[in-house]
């Protein structure tokens, strides 16, 4: 393999939470008096950390969401996750080639730590990722699409940016991999391939990206 580090989102890449948190989100949002449908959800929040949410509404509409709006979001968003997440289907076949193969991985996400060992635990994935391999928008400035991210990553993983592969399913993470000058494979499962421009390669299932990496 010609990567010495392979970085994978978490949302909609590792577990298969976009449909339920951007089902939640709109809701809330139009419930608070803003309007927003599923496909504005994912079009606008899609792989974003939460503080984007807040910075658009009031953008659009000149009013701050309520203070306790992460809050109830995430009670929603970690209920909904306790009844119905999965894992992405041959995400695990996937991590287990890497161990076999001994590639490091890890995970960087826009998500909480708290959020991201929730899904992990529903899942059954937490048995494939020690706590310092799991990093989230929570350890850095400025969430995706700015690099940082993916940067602290690299540099925690000890490996150099071009050295790494990031894999990705929404346009504001390809776009911070790309800046941190990684290679980026866009996963469309989700979104389609025009949405994920200017990425090494695209794949629509789990197979497809084993192939890729081999």
């Amino acid at each position: 393999m010609r990567y010495e580090l392979v970085i994978f989102d978490n949302d909609g890449v590792l577990v298969d939470s976009e449909p339920i948190s951007n089902t939640i989100l709109a809701g809330y949002l139009t419930e608070l008096g803003h309007p927003t449908s599923y496909e504005e959800s994912l079009r606008d929040y899609m792989g974003s950390a939460v503080h984007r949410v807040h910075d658009l509404v009031e953008e659009r509409g000149g009013e701050k969401l309520p203070a306790d709006f992460d809050d109830t979001l995430h009670s929603r968003i970690f209920a909904a996750f306790q009844r119905e997440l999965e894992p992405v289907p041959g995400v695990q076949e996937v991590l287990g080639e890497l161990v076999a193969d001994g590639i490091p991985y890890c995970v960087a996400s826009s998500s909480s730590h708290e959020r991201i060992r929730v899904s992990h635990h529903r899942t059954g994935l937490d048995q494939w990722f020690e706590e310092e391999w799991i990093f989230s928008a929570e350890d850095v400035g400025r969430g995706k699409p700015a690099p940082d991210l993916f940067l602290l990553a690299a540099e925690r993983m000890g490996v150099a940016p071009e050295r790494c592969v990031v894999i990705e399913d929404s346009p504001l993470g390809v776009e911070a991999a790309r800046a941190a000058g990684m290679d980026v494979y866009g996963f469309t499962s989700m979104m389609p391939a025009d949405r994920l421009a200017g990425v090494t390669g695209h794949f629509s299932d789990m197979g497809q990206l084993r192939e890729l990496l081999a």
